[in-house]
């Protein structure tokens, strides 16, 4: 497997460039793929905003100690099962990728206060009420949740958005399309 200094390293050597002092880090498709990620070598890249992490075999997340300027983590088609240990970004994070996991539980981000953005389609989320955990990111506005089993409680794509925006009345984005007015109303009816 890749380490996570080893993709760093390649990825200095590819670009004649020192990651320490790069804003956008990409990487992913590491062959062979990166299984485990590193909390030190993660720590050195301090003015990464955007890091790639995507298409590789990582399990778990990690403390992402140092990198106090992330504001996008993608970590879509991995092997994670929990979302967890974000608490050292917890205030730059904006954007959230991980779609494309084993993701059954929506823990572990009542911390990002500035997330706007979280893409967590075809995951193992079974219930709509796991989005009751994300009441208190207030500034949430895109969500991506289609490919979930909890799809399979309502009768259609539009039941589902409906759903949704009840648990989160704030979002303008749901599943790559924007909310319409009447979605709006309907969400905001009282349930038979």
């Amino acid at each position: 497997m890749t380490t996570c200094a080893q993709a760093i390293k390649a990825w200095e050597d590819k670009r004649k460039q020192s990651a320490e002092t790069a804003t956008e880090i990409s990487l992913c498709f590491q062959s062979p793929p990166i299984a485990k990620l590193d909390t030190k070598a993660l720590g050195s890249l301090a003015k990464c905003q955007k890091l790639s992490l995507s298409t590789n075999m990582i399990d778990r997340m990690v403390n992402l100690t140092g990198m106090s300027e992330l504001s996008v983590l993608s970590l879509g088609r991995n092997n994670i099962k929990k979302i967890e240990k974000l608490e050292d970004v917890a205030g730059t994070l904006t954007q959230l990728w991980i779609s494309y996991n084993q993701i059954a539980a929506l823990d572990g981000l009542a911390c990002l206060t500035n997330l706007t953005t979280l893409y967590c389609s075809n995951n193992l989320i079974k219930s709509f009420e796991e989005l009751d955990k994300l009441k208190s990111n207030d500034q949430l506005r895109e969500v991506l949740f289609v490919g979930n089993p909890m799809y399979a409680e309502v009768s259609s794509k539009e039941k589902a958005r409906i759903e949704i925006l009840r648990r989160l009345p704030n979002l303008k984005k749901i599943d790559g399309e924007f909310v319409k007015p009447s979605e709006i109303e309907e969400a905001q009816q009282p349930l038979p």
